[in-house]
């Protein structure tokens, strides 16, 4: 569970949260407002790359104040970012295994390549492990990411915009993934929790348990996704709104 409680983030005369209260508690919550809105600014502040003027954030009861990005890690938080963070000159398999000096592995670090290889297969790039960063399309590049991320088990998974630059059919595939990562990471019971902001509405409607939107860094609505996605005040958010997802 993310527990936020009046958080506030403020870059000179701008704040883009302005006093956000809010439970998650669902196994995949989305995140959705307009540009400007907050939402990568709320992940800075999760993975602890920005320093809130005032507020708290936990995660699972475990208090984030003061904590690191990578103690954050090695407690169990992971993200993507917008912008792939593959390494051109390393494999596939070398881009996943980066990571692994900051996460811990049940039954210790011989068990650091077979996590890295399943978590490569559980995105369906198995074939591709030897291939360098360079030589991956826009959706190989987006599910290294998600694998680099799902290693070790995490308590939460935060993808910002995964599906940008997707083809509908690729976009399907990444939906699998997302839905089927709580029990890739947390067993059968489900325990890891995934946090998705993206813009493709579809993917949030076809993943998301519940979603909230953000509007110029307060909350603007939250609960179920298929409720908030018809809300008027939501779909005014989006400067015009969207077609409704059907359920």
């Amino acid at each position: 569970m993310i527990d936020i409680q009046d958080l506030c983030v403020q870059f000179g005369g701008v704040k883009p949260l302005d006093g956000l209260t809010v439970q998650l508690t669902k196994p995949i919550v989305g995140l959705i407002g307009p540009n400007g809105a907050g939402k990568t600014t709320l992940l800075n502040v999760l993975s602890g790359f920005v320093v809130p003027v005032r507020g708290r954030v936990s995660v699972d009861g475990q208090d984030l104040t003061g904590v690191p990005p990578h103690r954050r890690a090695a407690l169990g938080l992971r993200r993507t970012f917008q912008t792939d963070q593959i390494a051109d000159d390393l494999t596939l398999e070398e881009n996943v295994l980066a990571v692994a000096d900051h996460v811990t592995f049940d039954g210790g670090r011989d068990q650091v390549g077979k996590a890295v290889r399943a978590a490569i297969d559980f995105v369906g790039l198995s074939r591709r492990l030897n291939r360098r960063g360079s030589d991956l399309s826009t959706e190989e590049r987006h599910l290294a990411e998600v694998a680099k991320a799902i290693i070790g088990k995490p308590k939460l998974v935060m993808l910002d915009e995964p599906g940008a630059g997707m083809s509908e059919t690729e976009s399907q595939h990444l939906e699998r993934v997302i839905k089927d990562i709580p029990f890739f990471c947390g067993g059968p019971a489900g325990k890891t929790q995934v946090f998705l902001i993206d813009h493709d509405v579809e993917l949030i409607s076809a993943c998301c348990n519940e979603t909230m939107v953000l509007d110029f860094g307060r909350l603007l609505a939250l609960g179920n996704t298929h409720e908030v996605l018809r809300q008027p005040e939501v779909q005014r958010a989006y400067l015009g709104g969207f077609e409704e997802v059907a359920p």
